[in-house]
């Protein structure tokens, strides 16, 4: 699965997370995501988060749930 299938079937239920303006303010295209499968189905997405100057201060990670097309937060 792609970052581009993701998007789209989270826009009803998360569908601010890929806005272009939520990403404009992490310095974030769809095209900085890795997409990687588990073994329990889900998938695992992450993003460096960038400031002003493109360095990275972080980064976006979620689990993308198929069956719920929900974007899971991954607790610290």
């Amino acid at each position: 699965m792609t970052i581009y299938e993701i998007k789209q079937k989270t826009l009803g239920t998360q569908p601010h997370f890929f806005t272009q303006s939520s990403m404009r303010f992490f310095h974030q295209t769809l095209r900085d995501y890795k997409v990687y499968k588990e073994t329990d189905g889900k998938y695992f997405i992450t993003a460096p988060m960038k400031d002003n100057t493109g360095k990275c201060v972080g980064h976006t990670q979620r689990l993308f749930n198929p069956e719920t097309n929900d974007l899971e937060f991954i607790p610290k």
